[in-house]
């Protein structure tokens, strides 16, 4: 019944984590670089001014590279959710139904009272909550990735008004 779901999820982890140790391999040899070249340049204001005076310069030039960074990266989110917002716009007959939601979420309830229901219920259902509890750094991890492909709702009304207007007259909340 979930094996679609199951294999997505699978192929969407193993996609996600191959394209961030492909991406790892790469940058580690530039990060081993950059850390000599910060421990060169950090030598070198250190004979010029000295140590205390090196140390706040090189301090304040990473401050300056970290917000450089972190505008970057805010701009880029920003270009990717516009651009995904416009495309969940576009596919609104991909969303998951609101019976289907209404379903998921009431399926793990009636699997519980079936299991307490059966003879021998409350025992096996002790006995997996004694797994789950040992388990229970994976079982979070399963409910965070459950959580990522849980159906959002659209507000249809919102998107409908502000179809109409220009870029520059609409709220500061579609922006985020």
């Amino acid at each position: 019944m979930f094996a679609g779901l199951i294999n997505q999820a699978k192929s969407a982890v193993n996609r996600l984590v191959l394209q961030y140790v492909a991406r790892a391999s790469v940058a580690v040899p530039f990060i081993v670089a950059v850390g000599f070249a910060l421990a060169a340049i950090t030598v070198l204001l250190v004979n010029r001014f000295g140590h205390a005076a090196a140390y706040a310069m090189m301090a304040g030039g990473l401050a300056a590279i970290g917000i450089v960074a972190a505008i970057v990266v805010g701009v880029k989110e920003h270009e990717e959710e516009v651009a995904e917002q416009q495309a969940e716009q576009a596919d609104t007959q991909d969303v998951v139904s609101e019976a289907t939601a209404q379903a998921m979420v009431q399926a793990p309830l009636a699997l519980l009272g079936t299991l307490l229901t059966v003879p021998g219920g409350a025992t096996s259902a002790l006995k997996v909550a004694s797994i789950l509890g040992r388990n229970f750094p994976l079982v979070l991890l399963l409910v965070m990735i459950g959580a990522l492909f849980w159906p959002t709702p659209i507000d249809e009304t919102a998107s409908e008004q502000r179809e109409g207007e220009p870029d520059a007259l609409r709220p500061a909340e579609t922006y985020h």
